[in-house]
């Protein structure tokens, strides 16, 4: 749908950036390194970055809370709108399983993070950590509510990204996961998903078969000792983004450091840290 059918009081700049955000898997490879708070998010789009996506685990973790969707939808909201005040990149947010499990629920959410200036949107399938997954048919529902819902609020370029995770989590017999993935992404795509997001999957012969196969743009998570950003490109991956995996680094460098200092009582760990006036200019706006 063109802007010029939006409805509502979705701001120009935000459209604008829904279209930004779109455009970039449409013309190539979105890399995504994925921020949990708005200090993280500055961070990653002083060095070049084209948007920012939110990591729920990330975001989760820094309010003192574990993942796997026991975050509530008001503290990512919040979260989501901290982060965009402080970049002018589109932001995509995970927002797990849409914090309940309803079409309603989704819809809710989705109105909810536009408000706050998200421009796209993750949706996963799974109802809880290792599963059960929503049946193609239920996550279908809850997609096209989400489609509503952003038409409804003024911005149905909103960028929704469908997360599977019969991969990650294993679910049914091996053989069969590739045409379970397959048969979501068709229904997904029917409902009004603009990407596929297939966590757990890194075997780049597999992920050249589903890309070739799916209807839909299919989004890798990227991880230590994995495929490239170049191989999983080659594979015919449109969108790769990295989870946890910046938010794991730098609680294990402040752990590194913590434990130097009241250990060895040095900070060696320090070396080569971004400097103190470098990092407070990010947030002078």
């Amino acid at each position: 749908m063109s802007a010029s059918l939006s409805t509502g009081t979705t701001t120009p700049g935000l459209r604008d950036r829904a279209l930004r955000l779109r455009a970039l898997v449409a013309d190539g490879v979105l890399v995504l390194p994925n921020a949990w708070d708005a200090g993280s998010a500055a961070v990653i789009a002083s060095v070049g970055a084209a948007a920012i996506a939110t990591t729920s685990g990330g975001v989760s973790w820094s309010l003192g809370r574990g993942d796997g969707q026991r975050l509530g939808r008001t503290d990512m909201v919040e979260a989501a709108r901290r982060i965009t005040a402080v970049v002018d990149l589109p932001v995509t947010v995970d927002a797990e399983g849409g914090y309940g499990p309803e079409p309603a629920d989704v819809a809710d959410t989705v109105r909810a993070l536009i408000g706050a200036g998200a421009a796209g949107v993750n949706l996963e399938d799974s109802t809880a950590v290792g599963g059960p997954l929503l049946s193609p048919a239920e996550q279908a529902a809850r997609l096209r509510a989400a489609r509503e819902a952003a038409a409804g609020a003024g911005l149905p370029e909103l960028v929704v990204n469908a997360r599977t995770d019969v991969f990650l989590f294993g679910i049914g017999p091996s053989a069969g996961r590739f045409d379970d993935v397959l048969a979501r992404a068709a229904a997904y795509a029917e409902a009004g998903a603009d990407g596929l997001f297939v966590p757990g999957l890194l075997d780049l012969d597999l992920l050249a078969r589903l890309c070739a196969a799916s209807p839909l743009p299919v989004n890798a998570m990227a991880g230590p000792g994995g495929p490239t950003v170049a191989e999983l490109a080659a594979a015919g991956v449109r969108r790769i983004s990295v989870g946890t995996g910046l938010a794991q680094a730098a609680y294990t460098a402040a752990h590194r450091a913590a434990a130097e200092l009241l250990g060895a009582g040095t900070l060696a760990e320090l070396d080569g840290a971004l400097g103190f006036g470098e990092l407070d200019a990010l947030y002078r706006r």
